[in-house]
C-alpha cells in the first residue's frame, strides 16, 4: 500500500523532491499531483487513497496547519490511528509552526536544517508500517508483486489466497498465479478460528503460509508454461494443527515469444514468506 502526502501546495516543491527520494528508495507514494486526472473526483479519489494508504506524511508547515482540507487529511489519519490501533500519520515538520494538538507527543521528521537526516528518519519510520501481506520481490531478470487476502467460502469455511503477478525485465509477457488454501479438515478450521477469536489471526496466516513454503521447497515445485491456457495443480500440505490443500493456477499473459516459460513457484513463495516475517518483525519491534 502507498504513502499517501498530506501537505500545503505552497510546499510542493519540497514535496516533489521528498517523493521523488521516496520513490528512488522503492517506497510507494500516493501524490495528488501524480495520481489525479481532469475529471476525477477530488472527495472520492482523495479518501479512497487514504483509506488505502500503509501510512500518511503530514507535512508541517505554517501554510499546511493553517489549511482546512489538511486538517480534514489529518482528522481522517487520526480516526484511523484510533480504529486500527497502530502507527498511521508520520509528520514531516518542513518550516517553524504551531504544531498540531495530537501530534505534538509524536516523533516527527524534522527538515528544517538537514534533507538528508529528516529523510533517513521517514525511511526508518516506513519501515515500522510496512504491509506484510503485499509486498514486491525483485531480482535482476523480473520481479513480482504479490498480495495475499483471506475470506469465507459460501459454506463458512476460511480460505487464504495468494496472487501473484511476474514481469519479466525486457521480455513483453507477464505471468499470473493465483493459490487458494483450503482447510481439508474441521480441526484446520476450528485452530484458524480460535486464533481469530484470541487477536492472532495474522500469526496464524502466517503460519499456514510458511507450512506451504515448506512443502513446495520440500517438492521443488515449478511451473512450466506453454501456451495461454491456464496450469493447474494441486498440493497437499500439513501443519500441526491439521491439512490443507493449496489450489495453484498459473498462466501466461502478453505476447507469445516462441519460448516456453517456467515458473519457479517454491523459489516466489519462499521469498513471499522471507518478505512476510521481515515485515511482521519490524511491526512487533515498533509496538
Amino acid at each position: 500500500m502507498p504513502l499517501f502526502i498530506s501537505y500545503s501546495h505552497n510546499d510542493g516543491g519540497f514535496v516533489e523532491r521528498l517523493a521523488k527520494q521516496l520513490v528512488a528508495h522503492k517506497v510507494n507514494v500516493w501524490l495528488d499531483r501524480w495520481e489525479m486526472h481532469v475529471g476525477d473526483s477530488l472527495i472520492d479519489r482523495i479518501q479512497r487513497a487514504i483509506t488505502d494508504a500503509s501510512a500518511l506524511l503530514i507535512i508541517l508547515s505554517p501554510d499546511s496547519v493553517d489549511s482546512e482540507w489538511c486538517k480534514k487529511e489529518l482528522n481522517s489519519g487520526l480516526i484511523r490511528e484510533l480504529e486500527e490501533r497502530r502507527i498511521v500519520i508520520l509528520p514531516v515538520l518542513v518550516r517553524d509552526c504551531t504544531i498540531p494538538m495530537f501530534l505534538r507527543e509524536k516523533l516527527y521528521a524534522d527538515f528544517r536544517t538537514d534533507f538528508d537526516a529528516g529523510f533517513k528518519t521517514i525511511l526508518e519510520s516506513v519501515a515500522k508500517v510496512t504491509n506484510e501481506w503485499r509486498n514486491r520481490l525483485e531480482n535482476p531478470t523480473w520481479h513480482t508483486d504479490w498480495a495475499i487476502d483471506w475470506g469465507e467460502t459460501p459454506e463458512g469455511i476460511h480460505i487464504i489466497r495468494l496472487t501473484l503477478v511476474e514481469l519479466a525485465e525486457g521480455f513483453p509477457y507477464s505471468v499470473l498465479t493465483v493459490i487458494s488454501l483450503i482447510p481439508t479438515e474441521p480441526a484446520s478450521d476450528d485452530w484458524y478460528m480460535e486464533m481469530i477469536d484470541q487477536g492472532k489471526d495474522d500469526d496464524a496466516r502466517r503460519y499456514i503460509v510458511e507450512s506451504l513454503s515448506t512443502e513446495l521447497t520440500g517438492q521443488n515445485v515449478r511451473i512450466l508454461l506453454q501456451d495461454q491456457f491456464p496450469q493447474n495443480i494441486r498440493v497437499k500440505f500439513s501443519t500441526e494443527n491439521g491439512g490443507y490443500i493449496a489450489d495453484i493456477t498459473t498462466r501466461w499473459l502478453g505476447t507469445d515469444t516462441g519460448r516456453n516459460v517456467l515458473f519457479e513457484t517454491a523459489q516466489q513463495i519462499e521469498g513471499i514468506v522471507t518478505q512476510m516475517q521481515l515485515a511482521a518483525a519490524k511491526t512487533k519491534k515498533s509496538a
